[in-house]
């Protein structure tokens, strides 16, 4: 296949800083507005930017726009949500949840995916550099995405559904799944968002040695 030079395009003028100081995962998105093909396209182009391994470019990407298949998909990943949530903690639905648990905010998309305007699920051809060559253009999608005012959040589905998955978008067998993206304008704001200081999560030369900028 025949590669290309991008030119950094208009609309993604917000600055690096503030995109990933302000960008947070969207799991409550407005139905009833679409995201246009001109933004879209700004988001994947933004995908195909990012490093990957070899210069490879294993990475596809299933865009999914059609309601109907989208409302297909949304019964699957509701599923295929609560299948996890079964495996690691043999929770069956909301009522097994313990109150105050950060998985009742994640369980929202579960119910809400049959209506995200724009799904995206990525892909790779296979070989050695797949999985570090799709997460890089997928944070990447995330930012330009954050630019542009659009929300999405990173997430995965379950084995016992992958089968149906393949199936309702004809994704030939030798393709591994990755990630499901939803996308969408949201029911809600974007960051600031709340972290753990960097001074607490990070070493410095030796474990357990604190950074220069530790109190």
């Amino acid at each position: 296949m025949a590669m290309i030079r991008l030119e950094t395009p208009t609309g993604l003028e917000m600055s690096v800083g503030e995109a990933m100081f302000t960008q947070r995962a969207i799991r409550r998105l407005d139905p009833n507005r679409a995201v246009s093909d001109h933004h879209i396209k700004l988001i994947l182009d933004a995908g195909s930017k990012a490093p990957n391994g070899g210069n490879a470019q294993p990475a596809r990407y299933l865009v999914i726009q059609d309601k109907e298949k989208i409302k297909s998909f949304g019964a699957l990943y509701h599923e295929a949500w609560w299948a996890k949530r079964r495996d690691a903690y043999g929770w069956k639905g909301r009522e097994d949840m313990p109150e105050g648990s950060p998985y009742r905010m994640a369980a929202q998309l579960a119910d809400e995916m049959v209506n995200a305007p724009l799904v995206i699920l990525a892909f790779s051809t296979g070989g050695r550099f797949e999985a570090m060559s799709v997460l890089p253009g997928i944070q990447n999608m995330l930012l330009a995405a954050r630019a542009l005012g659009i929300g999405s959040v990173l997430t995965t589905l379950h084995p016992e559904v992958m089968d149906r998955v393949y199936a309702l978008f004809d994704v030939p067998q030798q393709m591994t799944f990755h990630h499901c993206l939803p996308f969408g304008y949201p029911r809600g704001r974007f960051g600031p968002t709340s972290r753990l200081p960097t001074a607490q999560t990070t070493f410095w030369e030796t474990w357990g040695q604190v950074p220069p900028w530790a109190e």
